[in-house]
């Protein structure tokens, strides 16, 4: 699992002040508007994304859900500045990616977005307070040992922190990851099937630790799953199919919370 971005361990969250409308009124965190996504190859192209409109307030914790091929990792790669979208804007935290150069991009993903992902990328020859001193570092933040080992801590692996990942269950990397998370203090968490490999004992205390994160921390989070234990814990369910918004409200309001049927 990937990971950049959180918080010092004990300490307070702080999001930063919220952004203002030009007009008047609080901006989200995410907003996405009209968004069209079109992959070309020669002469083929494949539309991922058509036309879709969505915004995140902060501290929402928003699951993304829909068969294989409706368009939820293009959405997610999008809202990280790791693609464009063909037409359409796409703002995270005041930056609007589709016309944020390169270094922009960079910058919002190493200080704002948090990257979690189904398979970890710890590094391997770093112990796992290493790794975690280094997301901070990634993220321009210092870190005191005491406090990579409070992170590590907060996600059950304070007996560990010595250990190198590969003498870790791949739960344990998991939750290692997401000490990452808690060491770079990102206000945005976006996540892409992270309890697709875990058992369910494993899956449920990773998701506990991401809602802990949402609720004590201010963070905003956006999470692609098939998971229904997801869906039943976030506060809306946004459903998609075909590159199109089909659903979205909370979790558990009708087809757009109801993620049995698109599992």
């Amino acid at each position: 699992m990937e990971v950049t971005g959180a918080r010092d361990p004990g300490a307070g969250f702080s999001a930063g002040p919220a952004a203002v409308r030009p007009g008047g009124g609080i901006a989200p965190v995410i907003e996405l508007r009209d968004v069209i996504r079109v992959y070309r190859s020669g002469p083929a192209e494949t539309i991922a994304l058509r036309g879709v409109d969505l915004a995140v307030a902060q501290g929402e914790f928003v699951a993304v859900m829909g068969r294989s091929g409706s368009g939820k990792s293009t959405l997610l790669n999008l809202i990280a500045g790791d693609d464009r979208p063909t037409a359409g804007s796409v703002v995270v935290a005041g930056i609007d990616l589709a016309r944020a150069d390169d270094a922009a991009r960079a910058e919002l993903r190493g200080r704002t977005v948090g990257l979690v992902f189904q398979s970890d990328n710890l590094v391997p020859f770093l112990d796992l307070e290493e790794n975690v001193m280094l997301a901070a570092r990634l993220a321009g933040r210092t870190m005191r040992t005491a406090d990579a080992r409070g992170a590590l801590q907060r996600v059950g692996l304070g007996e560990r922190s010595r250990h190198r990942p590969e003498r870790l269950s791949g739960g344990e990397q998991q939750r290692a990851a997401l000490a990452c998370v808690i060491a770079a203090r990102p206000p945005v968490l976006l996540g892409d099937e992270i309890t697709g490999e875990l058992d369910s004992a494993s899956a449920a205390l990773l998701l506990d630790l991401v809602r802990e994160a949402r609720e004590h921390e201010g963070m905003t989070v956006v999470l692609v799953t098939h998971d229904g234990e997801i869906a039943a814990r976030a506060d809306r369910v946004v459903t998609l199919r075909d590159g199109r918004v089909v659903g979205d409200g909370p979790a558990g309001d009708g087809p757009a919370g109801d993620p049995g049927r698109l599992s």
